[in-house]
């Protein structure tokens, strides 16, 4: 069975909308915005790259990073050649870009659970807030891999559902804080 994680650059109140600067949204870049650049709190992103078998995301997140990620060869190599799945139900084949390598459309979470039972290495999950909810209402997830910033944002989309449903143990994997207040916190899903 493969593994299934979430990766997520979040806010200590849950919010992961447009953390690189995606428009539309009042605190978007909120990354990047006052707060130092410290390589080594993004150490873990580095290391997803090398040990992620493919990608996993939905319909908004694929279409956020299908028109950027394919021309940024340096910094998304190992993501740019590794198969790439996206969860929707509206996404047509002909939305598809040609310049990012395979990509399948899975239709349901049913699709996504039978993904997990093939062979193969892990799968990240790349933005899709919705998508993240979903597979964790589901059962689905295995593993977080988050990098919490010392900002509130309020408003935004949240990586955490609020669905009333049972309590959901987690085991901490890893956990560090760095010089500028990022947290890398890594969880196993306590299934």
């Amino acid at each position: 069975m493969r593994t299934l994680i979430a990766t997520a650059f979040v806010s200590l109140d849950g919010v992961v909308e447009a953390p690189g600067g995606e428009s539309g949204y009042r605190n978007t870049g909120w990354t990047f915005k006052d707060i130092e650049f410290d390589p080594a709190a993004y150490e873990l992103k580095g290391r997803e790259q090398g040990e992620s078998a493919a990608m996993l995301m939905g319909r908004v997140s694929y279409e956020a990073f299908s028109p950027v990620w394919p021309g940024m060869t340096e910094e998304f190599a190992g993501y740019n050649a590794m198969p790439k799945y996206v969860v929707s139900t509206t996404l047509a084949e002909s939305d598809l870009v040609a310049n990012w390598g395979e990509t399948t459309i899975l239709r349901s979470l049913d699709d996504v659970a039978a993904l997990k039972e093939t062979e193969g290495g892990p799968i990240t999950v790349h933005g899709s807030a919705t998508l993240n909810r979903a597979l964790a209402d589901a059962g689905l997830l295995d593993r977080y891999h988050l990098l919490v910033f010392p900002v509130l944002l309020g408003a935004g989309k949240r990586l955490f559902s609020d669905a009333d449903k049972d309590k959901q143990n987690l085991k901490v994997v890893e956990a560090e804080t760095y010089g500028n207040g990022i947290q890398k916190l890594v969880y196993d899903v306590i299934h």
